[in-house]
């Protein structure tokens, strides 16, 4: 998966991302998640002689997809098809399954189009244009307002240009914040939300190795799956898909992909709240939540199905924020972040123009994160729900919420709740997804304990919430008294609006409308004493940046799509060299060694056909390309733009790439496009299915 491992590194670093150094010059080896309206094409010409041929950049902007789960796909045919991950499919695949047949780990095949499973809440959008609307954003905030007014005005601008894209395209569109302030471009999507499930493997050879070997390389995964999109209830059209193509180690390749988050430009006050704050206490929440995840998984079979893709998750949520804590527990990269800070303050003060205008912002991003502290808790439990671990709760505060902005003009409104955001909040509110009694039960039982703890159990709030009752008596009473499981009753609650919901007698509604005044609260506290306050600040840092470098730096990852460059390329780890590609065969090797057991057991299916494969077909591969979490399920591209693999996991070198990236070791694992052809035709007996693809 390309989510952070649960292991302190210590690595010497060969420099830090260009944001952050004024001496850098341009961005050296193959760092960077390119914005697609500012490639790196000097650095291409440079160092791989290469140069992007006309249409190639809207072909594959045109080809990438983004999943609203969180990962990203590609289109490989002109009806339809999308590949992306298994594990990013896994959210569709819980959700499909039933006590009788577990798609998570049996595989799906859907052998005719009548029997493509359609997902119940997926939306897919692909990138058609973007547009630079800084100054546009920019010109309703002036010097004379405050913190709190910059940021209704902003957030009103922002609502105002993606409602006049919406009405005047028919796309969505989404106003992104680039340079953690410095810039905001309008990115416009197609959208589908006919989306259908048509093959996945099975989970034994999608995770083969599982946990001892995630994050590890050599590794043997078949970590794929393909989803269709259907328009007007047939499969859609699509103009622009990736051709099968070829590749071979040493070779330029691309990724094109939506990273979800890096915080390379941050300031090293940032960092240590992260360190220190942040990142600790998430910890200790995942901790509780993989514990009481998997007492409940231990109740039967069927209660281990129902949690399988929340433990799963949580699991790896824990793996991301130990890896992020052990890179920034690690001196020498702190020591390199306050050295690289400290040398671009000291350009900064010796200009005393760029003084005046920049030098407050490293104070100002100071107080921000004391503020930060202060709210962590609060935030975290009511805003952040922590105390409410609950898809009822969601869907209740989703709906009390919806009725007070509703009644509110647009550009006031909540992020989320805006008429450009519409269609998407009623997709996954309105979904069918299955909800289980006993989980919710469970979980929001733990969660309101979560909640007493951190409050106490005295606090005026925590006794309001908990009634009179136990945890675990009051969470019995919220979700046997709920309807909100009826999709019938959110829609008339939803569309009753205010009058409906002040009638509702729904107790989960009622402790939503109970905590709502204190969880808005706190979060406009965040928004305007520590969110616009570092949006100014960070945009004077990177307006420094921009008069000392230029345009030649790459903004932090926002899950928007951005390109990556690299080469196939092995590594040397402990003194020994790791060579870049593994086989189909050696799959088979690697699983004896371990005794064919489980994580090591291959699915039945993969023994059946041993010797149907080529045992050297390239299985899985490296490449020198910078990827984060959200990339997953990205593809990978040769020269002409032709697919050649599909990024699903880092290896531990890369867990520290949320921060910086070092080209000697960090290195993005792929599964090999020949492999996924030669899995469809040779083990799943699906060569129809395997013709279709890249045509």
């Amino acid at each position: 998966m390309v989510f952070l491992r649960r292991r302190l590194i210590v690595l010497v670093l060969l420099g830090l991302a260009l944001a952050t150094n004024p001496d850098a010059g341009r961005v050296q080896a193959d760092e960077g998640m390119w914005l697609f309206n500012n490639l790196p094409r000097q650095q291409l010409k440079q160092k791989y002689d290469f140069e992007f041929p006309a249409g190639w950049t809207e072909h594959v902007m045109k080809s990438s997809v983004r999943f609203n789960s969180g990962g990203s796909g590609s289109f490989v045919s002109s009806t339809g098809l999308v590949l992306t991950n298994h594990h990013v499919g896994a959210d569709t695949l819980q959700k499909i399954s039933t006590a009788e047949h577990d798609y998570y780990h049996e595989g799906f095949w859907a052998k005719t189009p009548g029997e493509e499973q359609k997902a119940l809440d997926l939306e897919l959008n692909v990138l058609q244009s973007i547009e630079d609307v800084t100054d546009q954003v920019n010109m309703a905030v002036n010097a004379e307002m405050s913190a709190s007014e910059a940021f209704v005005a902003r957030r009103g601008a922002i609502s105002t240009l993606e409602k006049q894209s919406l009405d005047k395209t028919g796309l969505r569109s989404d106003v992104v914040t680039l340079y953690q302030g410095g810039a905001y471009h309008l990115y416009r999507y197609k959208k589908y939300t006919d989306i259908r499930l048509v093959w996945a493997p099975e989970f034994a050879i999608a995770f083969f190795g599982g946990d001892p070997d995630n994050f590890e390389y050599p590794r043997y995964d078949l970590d794929a799956c393909l989803f269709r999109a259907y328009e007007d209830d047939k499969p859609a059209k699509i103009e622009h898909f990736l051709k099968w193509g070829k590749t071979a180690p040493d070779e330029l390749v691309f990724v094109s992909g939506h990273p979800g988050r890096t915080s390379r430009l941050n300031t090293v006050a940032a960092l240590k709240y992260t360190r220190d704050t942040q990142g600790p206490m998430l910890l200790d929440w995942l901790r509780r939540q993989e514990i009481m995840l998997q007492k409940f998984a231990q109740r039967s079979e069927e209660q281990s199905r129902i949690a399988q893709d929340d433990l799963f998750g949580t699991q790896n949520s824990m793996k991301a924020w130990f890896g992020k804590i052990g890179g920034l527990q690690d001196p020498e990269i702190m020591g390199r972040k306050e050295a690289t800070e400290k040398a671009l303050r000291a350009k900064i003060d010796a200009d005393p123009k760029m003084k005046t205008a920049y030098g407050n912002a490293w104070t100002q991003l100071e107080k921000t994160q004391q503020v930060r502290r202060e709210i962590a808790t609060q935030y975290n439990v009511l805003e952040g729900a922590r105390g409410f671990e609950s898809k009822l709760f969601d869907i209740a505060r989703t709906l009390v919420r919806l009725a007070e902005e509703n009644e509110k003009p647009n550009r006031e409104r909540l992020t989320g709740f805006t008429e450009a955001g519409r269609e998407s909040l009623e997709l996954e509110l309105y979904s069918t997804a299955p909800i289980h009694d006993d989980l919710e039960l469970t979980k929001l039982t733990d969660s309101l304990g979560y909640l007493l703890e951190k409050f106490g159990g005295d606090a005026p709030l925590a006794q309001k919430i908990l009634n009179g009752k136990s945890p675990a008596g009051r969470a019995a009473e919220l979700i046997g008294g709920t309807k909100l499981k009826e999709v019938a009753e959110r829609k008339r609650l939803a569309e009753g609006g205010k009058k409906a919901i002040s009638a509702s007698t729904d107790p989960l509604i009622q402790l939503a409308k109970m905590i709502d005044p204190e969880a808005r609260a706190i979060r406009k506290k965040l928004e305007e004493q520590v969110v616009e306050v570092e949006r100014q600040a960070y945009a004077q840092i990177s307006k420094a940046l921009f008069e000392l470098q230029g345009d030649s730096t790459y903004p932090d990852a926002t899950f928007t799509l951005r390109l990556s460059y690299g080469s196939i390329k092995g590594y040397e780890e402990g003194g020994n060299k790791i060579s870049p590609m593994t086989t189909m065969g050696g799959t088979f090797d690697h699983a004896a060694k371990h005794g064919n057991k489980d994580p090591w057991a291959l699915p039945e299916s993969w023994h059946k056909h041993k010797n149907d494969i080529s045992p050297d077909t390239p299985f899985n591969f490296v490449s020198t390309c910078d990827i984060i979490g959200g990339n997953s399920g990205s593809p990978v591209l040769n020269r002409a733009g032709e697919f050649v693999g599909i990024i699903f996991d880092g290896n531990i070198q890369s867990l520290v790439g949320d921060f910086v990236y070092d080209e000697r070791q960090n290195r993005a694992v792929s599964v090999h496009a020949a492999a996924i052809l030669e899995s469809l035709r040779k083990i799943y007996g699906a060569g129809a299915l395997a013709a279709e693809i890249g045509r």
